[in-house]
């Protein structure tokens, strides 16, 4: 092999901030929302977007950036088509990892836990609130799936508008959101000389244990 791209060199020191033990929510959904709106205010341009991580299962993993599109205590909340890999790995292996990175802040949260469908309610609710191209769009790809062209991908989305020209196209049954119910959240505020603050919340039966992490 007679190429190769060399970052050993490449770095930068972590001075946006520090994290300290009195400065964490006691519920770790609150202190998401905090770094939410925090990276939002910094200038981010898509705070929401969260890297997911997936397994088939027997460990084969597969990642891919999807948008949180809404959250409380009780987890985290995406959408997608479920014939996608993403959708066919988290039915067979029901769990799942997201993580956030705001360059801006030099803050990274990580959450992981099992995976849960939302109803047809929240379902129906999103897609309907969705753009007119966003709604067509979701109905005329099955995600993943290989196909011919973009001329033909394109082709079906020109007859989807001529058979729904006001916009009202349905939602796809296999099309829908996911929770992810967090077992475990961990804050990483990036320090000088790589000293980073991470700190974890683990769920127990009383609440949450909050523990320092070293870097």
């Amino acid at each position: 092999m007679d190429f190769e791209i060399d970052h050993r060199s490449t770095r930068r020191e972590f001075l946006h901030g520090e994290l300290h033990r009195r400065d964490l929510l006691p519920e770790p959904h609150a202190m998401l929302a905090c770094w939410l709106k925090d990276a939002e205010a910094a200038g981010n341009f898509d705070p929401t977007a969260m890297a997911l991580a997936t397994a088939t299962p027997d460990g084969r993993p597969s990642l891919r950036w999807v948008l949180l599109k809404h959250f409380d205590a009780r987890g985290l909340c995406f959408y997608t088509d479920r014939r996608s890999r993403k959708g066919g790995e988290l039915a067979a292996n029901p769990r799942a990892s997201v993580a956030f990175y705001w360059p801006e802040n030099d803050r990274q949260v990580r959450v992981e836990g099992r995976v849960e469908l939302l109803g047809d309610e929240a379902d129906e609710a999103y897609f309907n609130q969705r753009p007119p191209g966003s709604r067509l769009a979701a109905a005329a790809s099955h995600q993943s799936q290989p196909i011919e062209s973009r001329a033909v991908l394109e082709a079906r989305i020109e007859a989807l508008k001529r058979e729904y020209p006001a916009g009202d196209v349905p939602r796809n049954p296999d099309w829908g959101g996911f929770r992810l119910v967090p077992e475990v959240y961990e804050f990483w505020q990036g320090r000088e000389s790589r000293l980073h603050d991470r700190f974890t919340y683990t769920r127990t039966a009383d609440g949450w244990a909050i523990q320092r992490l070293m870097p």
